[in-house]
Formats: structure tokens, C-alpha cells, sequence
């Protein structure tokens, strides 16, 4: 039996705005007591420690250089002199003997999951802090036992008492497999955990310039995505890595062992550039292998894909593709090694070479630590310059680091990748406060338009100074996915807001409207938001459920709230968009006397009246018509009740045609004035009875109605007599 699956349809976002409201209340933070007095205050100064690793080498010799002091040394930040504030050497000759239980997190976390470490920095002085990270998502079978072979080889001939060990690991995640440690035998154990058999990499997958493909098709599969998600996967796991260790001051090395990753041009370009500046701040060298080893390249490719088509292997075209293909999954490799200060191996399958300068680059080695005279958090590339008061040395150190990086400072690339993480995070940001309310208006019998309202209180907006006006950004972006997770709807906008006066603002409500067209089932949306002044942001997530109203005997839309109209485009697709003009809904259901009320619903598919008219026909009453055309009778009203008491109700209006026929619907618009309300809570009900099929529902929502605004004067001493309720006018019911 064959089954098909059907995909999902989803319109894009049909409408938009951004409107100011006058709902929201002062928040708690913006008001202070009149005679509140600050008898204290804190200051507060970051000072960050820049600590790089000097290795002096005679130029004749080799040997390092001991015996030097601070005053030897001069340190340059972009051409300008910095003060040296920290000074040692460090050399594994005077390695004391280290209690191992203060490593391996025995006798408490570990450090590669602790905050604060549990190993004390004079216990580490003088030792080899050595990462052996073996990356078995880039490396096949074979690949892997030549990594196994040479990290056994390290553990039993090569490895000194200076040398504390952590084997790391990324699979389907990242794991520690074991904490640094000087136990050559739980070493073993972890680097022999890997099976070649039962782990396999993920082959790169092919590209329109590959020639590693079968050859089944008349077209080769772009398939860079899905390379550059696994790349970022492992650039990420980089990352991580060198966070956990940044408390360590000692210089830390790690081995990597890879089978080549590939960065597609600017894909990979913000996680590459966080994986080495995380490095660099982490006092940590990379040292990448290509466990690839040495490889015969041929144009005509190896024995894992089928025969090469066309005239590229006659030509030299498969040739230098495939010469191209190696070097780029080199090149990440080697930019990662020469940033942090590393070094790479490549063509060679003796990787003992590797542990040798690992070694000698940290046997012996001065720490130098200045604190920058650039204040400045721009994120931005510093180079080094190191000079010696000797002309027969050599030094060996990074050339450069990233200066720390505010949210001002960032990039479009890391801001963005920023956005993407919190939308994907479980954890929901909770800096900005986020409001927001979905609806549902049907379009056809299987799909509606949900349109969705996200409020943000001005308050938590800083805005800025820009001429004669006040300005602020904000950024949203969301997604709907369905019950198996997949994402079948986004939205993303930049919002930019510039107010004549900002104070009044902050007491006020920044609104955003977007819209999806959903099909019949239950779905969950998240949304995000950030300021773009400080970068703090908030979230908003809720399960949707888009009704199945086919068998529901009086079939109705949600009831819209609202207390502004403003002008739009029309746009026949946006229930909100009548007349030229767009209802704005009203999340809290809070109101003030001095506003109007507007009220918008719509009944799907009522039943067709009888021609006559009259229930009194009897047997000459005709069948009802059927078409677009054909005559309904829709009773509504809406009635506000203070607790069981009517405290104010509309008249009945009655609708005999459809006034949307493309959504077989009746629509009703209501404008209430609220004048004549006193203030308090009711509860509002709306009367809608289908009097042809003979149905009816009574759907209730509660209404917080506040006095007016006041105004800056002060206010008479006479109190105005209560006005009696006005009318509701509703307009004509629709068009």
C-alpha cells in the first residue's frame, strides 16, 4: 500500500502594523517614592585581563629562554604600548604533584560542568592542560582507529607527569568522556570507548561542483545547508569547550582530531569567528589533525561513488574540483589552529608529530597580562606585537585577540544568529515583557486566518534622542509549528518607532500584528523580542487550536475587542482591514469612559430563510434558496452585565444576506460609546441566534472599564452629573 503524505498550506503574513496604544499602566520600576532619599551608591568598574603566552627561544640553539623578567618585556596593542600588570614562567620541569581528586571532579563537579572550578590555580601551576576532543561526526571508521592509534601512542610513551589529560567527544552531543586526570589507564579507557564499527561519520553532502556523487540523476543534489548545519554543529562544539575551561589562567592546548569540515563562504563565518574568539579568551591553542592522513586524489574519485560523468575527468575540471573539495575541508582546520596560536597536520599518517609540538610549546613559557588602555567594547580584532631587549631570541606567541563585545557592538550576522538561538531555546527570555493574543476568522471550510497581536509596554523600551524626535528599534521574529514539530510558518520585522515625546510613550503600549493562514488542527507559536538599544529580550509562547467548526451547528469567528481604528490599505484578505481602516485588538480588555468600543465577529454559513419569509405558510411555503444570494436571518446584540445585574445593551440587529459571500460569512461591526458606563469590571456577553437553522451561542469575555484620563490641570471641585448609557450605534453589517 503506497500512502502520501499532504503538506500543510501556509499563506504568508497578510497584514501588519504597529500601533501605539493607551492601555498600559506605568510599570512598578518607573515609579519611586517622593521622599525616598539614596544614602549609598555602588560603582561599579570592568576591567578585563588580557593574558597571553610568551615562548623566548634562542635563535641558535633553540632552547627556551629563563631568567627573564617583566622589565624585558614591552607589549603592544594596535602600534600602542600597554603596562604590564601580571608577570610569571611557567615550565614542567618544577611540576608539584597534583592531587587528582581536585580534577576529576571527585571531589566535587567537574570542571568542565562547574562554574566556579573545583581545581585551585596553584595546584595547576607548571602542568600541560591537554584537551584530546576527537570529532566522530567528521571522521569515517578508518579515520577514527588512526586517531585511537595515535591518542594510545601519546598515553603510554609520550605522556609525562606534567601532562593532565581530558578526552572529549562529539557524536550525536558533545560528552566528556573523561576529566583531565594523569591516570593513564582511565585515559585508555576512554579513547578506547570509540568503535569504528559502530560509529560513522556524516559525509559531507554534495554540491553543484562536487564530483563525489552517484550518478542516478540528470542534475547534482545542492545539498550545502545541510553542510553548513553540521559545520556550525561542530564549530559550536568548539565553543563550548573553550568556555568551560576559560576560568583556567594556565595555557590549555587541545588536540583536534577531524576528518576535514567545510565552511560554505559566509555561512559558517559567525560561528567560526565565536569558536576562536572563545579560544582566544580562553587561553586555549588548537591543534588540529586531519586523520584523513595522507591521500592519493584522483580525478576520477575514490571507490564510494559511482563512475564520473561527462567530459571532466578528460579535461582536468574533476581534478582540480576535487583538489578544491580537500583544501576547504582543510582550511577551517588550519584557520582555527593559526588564530589560537596552534598549529595543523595534514598529509601525514604519522600524528605523533603533533603531541611532540604540543610539548615543546608548553614546556616552558612566560604568562604576560596587561590591562587594554582601549575601553571600547566593539568586539573587534587587536593585534599583539611582543618585544625583546635581546637580539639573540626569538618569541613565539598569538598574534592577536578579540576585544570583549556589548550587544551595541555586534554584528548583523551575531545578532540575528542571537535571535535564532532564543527562538530555539527551551529557556524563554524574560528581560523585555511580552505580551500577545491569538484570534481565528475562517476562509474556507479546512483553513483559517489567525491573526496575531503582540503588545510591549513602552516602558520597557529605552529610546534615544534622534533630532527633534525620540527613536527605538525593535526586532521580532516567530514561528508556527505543527504537533510533530515542524516549522510550517515564520515571521520576522524590524520595527522602528520615532515618537515626538518618548515620556508619554513609556506610559502607553507599542503594539505588532502579523497574520497566518492556518489549516484545522493544534499548533504552537513563539515569538521573540528584542530592544535593540541594550539587546535585552523577551518571548511569548502558546498552543493555538484552530477550531473544526464543520459540524458545529451556528459556526462563528473569534469576538475582536478594540478601542483604535487606524488607517490601512485595503486588504479583503485581513478580517481586521474594513473600510479602508483596521480594528487593533485590545489584549487586556481594559478601556476608559472617555473611548468607544468597537466590536467586530462574524457568523460562517447560516442557514438559508424560506422564501416566504413567514413561518405561518404552512404547506405553500417554498423551499429555501440556495447561492450566495439567498436570503439568512441573523439576530445579534451585545449586553454588558455587572454582575447579574443588564447594566447596558445594544439594539437587536438583524442581518438578511451575506455581506463577505467570499467567506460565506455575515460580519458585525459595533461602536460603543463607554461614556455613559460607570467604571468596573463586566462582563460582556454577545448574542448571536441563527433564527432559519434555529441555533444560537452566547459567547461572554470580561471588560475592565477605568474613568478618563486625566488631564495635566487640576481637577474642578465640582463632580459632573452621571450621564445616561448612549446607544450603540452599530454600522451596517458589513459590506
Amino acid at each position: 500500500m503506497t500512502y502520501r503524505l499532504q503538506a500543510l498550506s501556509l499563506a504568508a503574513a497578510l497584514g501588519l502594523a504597529v500601533i501605539i496604544g493607551a492601555n498600559a499602566q506605568q510599570s512598578p520600576d518607573q515609579s519611586s517614592s517622593p521622599g525616598q532619599s539614596q544614602s549609598s551608591f555602588t560603582l561599579k568598574v570592568n576591567s578585563d585581563l588580557v593574558l597571553t603566552n610568551i615562548v623566548v627561544r634562542d635563535k641558535k640553539t633553540g632552547e627556551v629562554v629563563r631568567g627573564l623578567t617583566a622589565k624585558d618585556f614591552t607589549i603592544l596593542e594596535n602600534g600602542k604600548p600597554q603596562q604590564i600588570s601580571s608577570f610569571d614562567f611557567e615550565s614542567v620541569d618544577q611540576a608539584a604533584p597534583l592531587n587528582e581528586a581536585t580534577i576529576t571532579g571527585q571531589a566535587g563537579q567537574s570542571i568542565f560542568n562547574a562554574k566556579t572550578g573545583v581545581a585551585r590555580p596553584e595546584e595547576l601551576r607548571n602542568h600541560r592542560l591537554i584537551v584530546l576532543f576527537f570529532d566522530l561526526t567528521s571522521m569515517q571508521p578508518e579515520d577514527i582507529e588512526r586517531s585511537q592509534d595515535a591518542a594510545r601512542n601519546y598515553i603510554n610513551r609520550q605522556m609525562q607527569a606534567a601532562d593532565l589529560v581530558a578526552v572529549v567527544s562529539l557524536d550525536t552531543s558533545l560528552s566528556l568522556d573523561q576529566d583531565f586526570t594523569q591516570n593513564k589507564l582511565l585515559l585508555l579507557n576512554a579513547v578506547n570507548s570509540y568503535s569504528g564499527d559502530q560509529s560513522s561519520g556524516f559525509q559531507a553532502g554534495a554540491t553543484s561542483t562536487t564530483n563525489q556523487v552517484e550518478d542516478t540523476t540528470s542534475f547534482t543534489a545542492d545539498e550545502s545547508e545541510y553542510n553548513d548545519l553540521n559545520t556550525d554543529r561542530e564549530l559550536f562544539a568548539i565553543a563550548s569547550i573553550s568556555k568551560s575551561l576559560a576560568y583556567i589562567n594556565q595555557k590549555k592546548s587541545m588536540l583536534y582530531f577531524s576528518g576535514g569540515i567545510q565552511r560554505d563562504g559566509i555561512e559558517n563565518q559567525a560561528s567560526l569567528r565565536s569558536a576562536i574568539n572563545s579560544a582566544v579568551r580562553a587561553n586555549l591553542s588548537i591543534y588540529s589533525v586531519d586523520t584523513r592522513g595522507l591521500q592519493a586524489i584522483s580525478p576520477l574519485g575514490d571507490a564510494s561513488t559511482g563512475s564520473l560523468r561527462g567530459t571532466s575527468g578528460y579535461n582536468g575540471a574533476a581534478l582540480q574540483n576535487n583538489l578544491d573539495a580537500n583544501f576547504n575541508t582543510q582550511e577551517v582546520m588550519a584557520t582555527l589552529s593559526s588564530d589560537t596560536g596552534g598549529k595543523a597536520f595534514f598529509d601525514s599518517n604519522d600524528f605523533s608529530s603533533a603531541f611532540d609540538r604540543l610539548q615543546r610549546d608548553t614546556s616552558a613559557y612566560y604568562v604576560l597580562g596587561f590591562r587594554s588602555s582601549d575601553v571600547r567594547r566593539d568586539g573587534r580584532y587587536r593585534k599583539l606585537t611582543i618585544k625583546i631587549n635581546r637580539a639573540d631570541v626569538k618569541l613565539e606567541y598569538r598574534p592577536g585577540y578579540y576585544a570583549p563585545a556589548d550587544y551595541q557592538h555586534s554584528n548583523r550576522e551575531d545578532r540575528e544568529r542571537q535571535l535564532e538561538e532564543q527562538l530555539a531555546s527551551d529557556l524563554a527570555a524574560t528581560d523585555v515583557a511580552v505580551y500577545m493574543e491569538t484570534l481565528y476568522f475562517r476562509t474556507d471550510d479546512t483553513h483559517y486566518f489567525v491573526p496575531v497581536s503582540i503588545v510591549v509596554p513602552g516602558s520597557q523600551i529605552p529610546f534615544i534622542k534622534g533630532g527633534d524626535k525620540d527613536k527605538a528599534t525593535l526586532d521580532i521574529i516567530g514561528e508556527v509549528k505543527d504537533p510533530a514539530g515542524h516549522v510550517i510558518g515564520q515571521a520576522r520585522e524590524t520595527v522602528k518607532l520615532a515618537i515626538d515625546q518618548a515620556q508619554q510613550v513609556r506610559q502607553k503600549n507599542v503594539q505588532y500584528s502579523t497574520g497566518f493562514t492556518l489549516p484545522i488542527g493544534k499548533f504552537h507559536l513563539k515569538f521573540v523580542v528584542r530592544e535593540n538599544e541594550t539587546g535585552r529580550m523577551g518571548s511569548f509562547e502558546t498552543d493555538i487550536n484552530v477550531p473544526d467548526q464543520r459540524k458545529v451547528p451556528l459556526k462563528m469567528s473569534s469576538v475582536v475587542l478594540a478601542s483604535q481604528r487606524v488607517p490601512a490599505a485595503r486588504h479583503t484578505d485581513n478580517p481586521l482591514i474594513r473600510d479602508g481602516e483596521q480594528l487593533v485588538p485590545n489584549l487586556p480588555h481594559v478601556f476608559r469612559q472617555d473611548q468607544h468600543l468597537y466590536f467586530l465577529y462574524e457568523v460562517y454559513a447560516p442557514s438559508h430563510a424560506a422564501a416566504t419569509g413567514s413561518a405561518d405558510a404552512g404547506k405553500d411555503a417554498k423551499p429555501a434558496p440556495k447561492g450566495q444570494n439567498a436570503p439568512v436571518r441573523v439576530l445579534t446584540s451585545i449586553e454588558f452585565l455587572n454582575g447579574t445585574t443588564k447594566a447596558f445593551e445594544t439594539p437587536l440587529v438583524e442581518a438578511n444576506s451575506l455581506n463577505v459571500p467570499a467567506r460565506d460569512a455575515v460580519a458585525f461591526q459595533f461602536d460603543v460609546p463607554l461614556a455613559g458606563l460607570k467604571p468596573g469590571l463586566y462582563t460582556c456577553q454577545v448574542n448571536v441566534i441563527d433564527d432559519a437553522g434555529g441555533s444560537f451561542t452566547f459567547p461572554r469575555t470580561a471588560v475592565l472599564i477605568r474613568e478618563p484620563a486625566q488631564p495635566n490641570a487640576p481637577p474642578s471641585p465640582a463632580t459632573p452629573a452621571t450621564p445616561a448609557p448612549a446607544a450603540a450605534s452599530p454600522s451596517a453589517p458589513g459590506r
